[in-house]
């Protein structure tokens, strides 16, 4: 099956968005800041806004939906998309580009003492060492690698990978935000049935705690796809859909089953998902996007575009200093 991407064709970015309401109740838990707290803001026309989601934090949980826990691997509609799987000296796995939060700058690929994979992007990118970096040259390396890091962005901050300048933001951004919200405290005590006067500092004793959870008259999650910089990237046609096709998928698979965000924060979708522009682009059903994107895989992957195989296992080893070696300012 084909996605009818034609009226995304001549457009610079996708604008999407879907209200939310709790799941239960009229209360939920947003996202804190350290030092910060809860991320409250006032229009000039003194409505009260919330920050609940930040794009980092939905950024993250989009990958998250696109892993099967369970089974170690992207769920069925994304086999045979490239990614970097981590596995320890035991062939244990450990971790993925799918869910490290810096996807391939993470340090269990790039600072192990494994460097093979960090020697082949070396290799790859070695073009890029002096003068202006061409990002076509380094979206078609992660291409190869790690779609996601494509859609999601990645600075790869290493001085021996072309300086430390190699930085692609995120194509596919998303937030949440509350309006019209109101605090509603509550609190609780954790009691301690054998020794209520007990020293709190060792945990004995009964412990008082208040907390602050939020009402809002209105909660919108938004995503943004930027067009232009997936045709910057120069990948062609059909890598160009699938890129399309998997941030659609994302977006729809995270509505559907990541919305469960903390423990006192759960939504769910009040009457679907909305184009804002577009206008004439009808927003496919997840079924839809799952097929399609299955046959835009196999299309991509038979161009040579993806690593071979796709998976591109890399083994962890923590640094050894070694009695008596000096160690490097690197390994700290």
């Amino acid at each position: 099956m084909t996605l009818n991407l034609a009226a995304l064709a001549d457009e610079p970015r996708l604008l999407m968005e879907a209200d939310l309401r709790p799941v239960q109740g009229t209360r939920f838990q947003p996202t804190g800041f350290p030092d910060l707290g809860a991320a409250e803001y006032t229009l000039p026309d003194g409505t009260e806004m919330l920050l609940v989601e930040s794009p980092q934090s939905v950024a993250n949980r989009m990958e998250t939906v696109c892993w099967d826990e369970a089974e170690e691997e992207p769920v069925e509609a994304l086999k045979g998309l490239p990614y970097v799987k981590v596995i320890d000296c035991e062939g244990r796995f450990l971790t993925s580009t799918v869910l490290e939060a810096h996807r391939l700058n993470s340090p269990y690929i790039l600072e192990g003492s494994d460097k093979s994979f960090f020697k082949t992007l070396q290799n790859e990118l070695g073009a890029l060492k002096t003068g202006p970096v061409d990002l076509r040259i380094l979206a078609k390396t992660l291409m190869k690698y790690d779609v996601g890091s494509l859609i999601h962005g990645v600075f790869l901050a290493k001085s021996d990978l072309a300086g430390g300048r190699l930085r692609l933001s995120r194509a596919l951004s998303a937030f949440i935000e509350a309006r019209g919200v109101v605090v509603a405290p509550s609190g609780g005590v954790k009691n301690d049935h054998v020794d209520p006067s007990g020293d709190t500092s060792k945990g004995f004793g009964n412990v008082p705690f208040h907390r602050d959870e939020y009402a809002a008259e209105k909660i919108t999650a938004y995503f943004s796809l930027d067009l232009a910089q997936l045709r910057g990237y120069r990948l062609g046609q059909e890598a160009e859909s699938l890129l399309i096709a998997l941030s659609l998928f994302k977006v729809q698979k995270f509505l559907a089953e990541g919305l469960r965000l903390r423990t006192a924060c759960d939504f769910e979708v009040i009457d679907g998902l909305k184009v804002t522009r577009p206008k004439e682009f009808e927003f496919p059903s997840l079924s839809d996007v799952e097929t399609a994107l299955s046959d835009l895989i196999k299309t991509v992957a038979a161009q040579g575009v993806f690593a071979d195989p796709p998976v591109t296992t890399v083994t962890y080893k923590p640094k050894q200093s070694g009695k008596g070696k000096k160690k490097t300012a690197e390994e700290g």
